[in-house]
Order: structure tokens, then sequence, then C-alpha cells
């Protein structure tokens, strides 16, 4: 059976841009699109009180799942669409759904969002839980398309695609999902990949004594190698993706943000855990996800 795509519903204009990336996923990947919204349950008290009206009903049902399924099959002919409305609590609802779909993908405010059920904590917690990937999508005022602007200032399919970025301890073997994914949607978007890793060098600025300029460029040849050694069998498995190795000095997180303001996607990994509390996300997943404006996929790994 073809495992869908499947992406949150909760009416904000994030979740909404998630719903129209993830309806061009499903595109490229030849696959069924799945619009989840997730209601909680109501307590006891709520449950009875009247309600306020349509407009209050529709706010807090988090939108219309069918709505936004006839606009995107308007807008995609041929294109799949199945809805799904689910209860329960939005986090385990969602990372529960995680476990038989290929790819989620929930509406991101970045760093100070707030409200919305798939916003927040809640998100964090599906991308800290979730057994897929899952890409988290800002806002389409915010978030770059998939190719470069045309002569008007608009993404045009007749304009370079932008690229993917990948972000890896090249030193990490557990990376190889990471890669694949990364690999995986340039190869889908004709785009090229860029994959950036960041190291940190033995002396601290500021203390930079005679010779240390020496020792850099030995760790930067020898970081480059690293880098170049790791992506090798890759580049043999995709012989049609354009790679970019970026080895830089510097914070991992800071390299990665620089290095995706073109983005069209940025992807990076996180650690496959069992314990039930905590978001558990690595400082460079947490600063991919706070401050790129790119959409920007997590992809589990041991």
């Amino acid at each position: 059976m073809t495992r869908t795509i499947a992406v949150g519903l909760d009416g904000s204009p994030e979740s909404a841009a998630a719903a129209r990336w993830a309806a061009r996923e499903a595109v490229l990947r030849g696959v069924p699109l799945e619009i989840v919204r997730v209601r909680e349950p109501e307590p006891a008290l709520a449950a009875r009180a009247p309600l306020l009206g349509a407009e209050t009903r529709r706010e807090r049902d988090g939108g219309s799942p069918r709505d936004t399924a006839d606009t995107l099959r308007d807008s995609h002919p041929g294109l799949v669409v199945l809805t799904d409305r689910l209860t329960g609590t939005a986090h385990d609802t969602l990372i529960g759904l995680s476990g038989s779909v290929a790819l989620l993908v929930l509406g991101s405010r970045g760093l100070g969002g707030i409200g919305g059920h798939l916003l927040g904590s809640v998100a964090l917690a599906v991308v800290a839980h979730a057994t897929c990937p899952v890409v988290a999508v800002r806002a389409a005022a915010h978030a770059p398309g998939d190719h470069t602007p045309d002569d008007s200032g608009r993404p045009s399919a007749a304009t370079p695609s932008r690229p993917v970025v990948a972000g890896i301890d090249a030193a990490d073997p557990s990376h190889d999902p990471v890669l694949r994914f990364a690999f995986e949607e340039a190869r889908l978007r004709g785009a090229p990949l860029r994959v950036v890793h960041g190291w940190s060098e033995p002396f601290p600025p500021g203390y930079r004594f005679h010779g240390d300029a020496d020792v850099h460029a030995v760790l930067l040849r020898r970081q480059t190698a690293v880098l170049a050694r790791t992506l090798h069998p890759w580049r043999q498995r995709f012989p049609d993706v354009s790679v970019i190795e970026a080895s830089r000095c510097g914070s991992a997180a800071q390299v990665l943000v620089a290095a995706s303001r073109e983005a069209a996607l940025t992807v990076v990994g996180r650690r496959t855990r069992t314990a039930p509390l905590g978001p558990h996300l690595g400082h460079v997943t947490h600063a991919a996800l706070h401050h790129v404006t790119a959409p920007v996929a997590v992809v589990p790994h041991d």
C-alpha cells in the first residue's frame, strides 16, 4: 500500500501554508495527501455549554478539511486528497499517525510563535517523537518557494531551483537517514543539494597565537576530507544530484542557518529516543526550527 503524506490542519495561516506545501510534495512523490484535523475532547462543562455560533465553532474545530481538500484538488488536478477528523490530544494523535504515513507536515511560526493546536509545544513534541520525518512550514509570506525569483521578483518554474540544504555531523555514522532523505528531495525537485558541516577550532576565539593559522588550515583540510568521504557513496547512488559540499568552521547551528537563507528545504536529524517526556531536540535542530524561514524537515535516526 502506498504511504500517504499527512498534514495537520488547525485553521491558522501556517497550517494552510503547510497544506499547500504538502500537496506539492505529494504531487512530486505521486502519493495521496491526507488532511488531518485533530479535535481535543472538551471538558464536561464546556460540552454542555451552548455554542456561540458557527464562526466560534469553526474556529474551535480548526477549520474545514473538506474545503481545504477541494481547493488543493482544484490546484493539483489528479491529486488524491483524503480528509480525516480525529479526536484526542493533538500531540499524541499526530505522533500515533506518524507510524502509518511517509511524511507528516505541520505549520510553524518559528521563534516566538504561540497559539494553535499544531504550534508551539505541540509541534515540538510531535517533531521530537514522530517515527516518520516531519516538515515544519512557515506561512507562505515568510517561506521562499522552490525556485529563485524571476525579473518580476516572483519564483518561476523557468528559473533555477533553490537548493535543498542538509546539516550533518560528518563524523557521526548515524546520519544516513538524513542524507537519504535530502538526496531524494533534491532529486525530486531537480535541485542542487548543499550539505553543511560545521566544526569548531580547538582554541577559543581571542586566544590565537603564532602558528594558529596553520593549525586552522590543517583542520579545514581534514574536515573537508571527512565530509567528502562521507558524501562519496551518496554521490554514486544519486549521480543526477548536483552536490555542494560546505565544511565551515563555526557553530554548527549558525553555519546551518546561514546556509539555509535561500533554501527550498532544510533537512536536519534528531536521535530516536524512547523517553516519553521532553522535546529531546539537539541544538542544531532546535535552531533550524526556530530561525530558518524555509520549510524544515526533521528526520529521526538512531
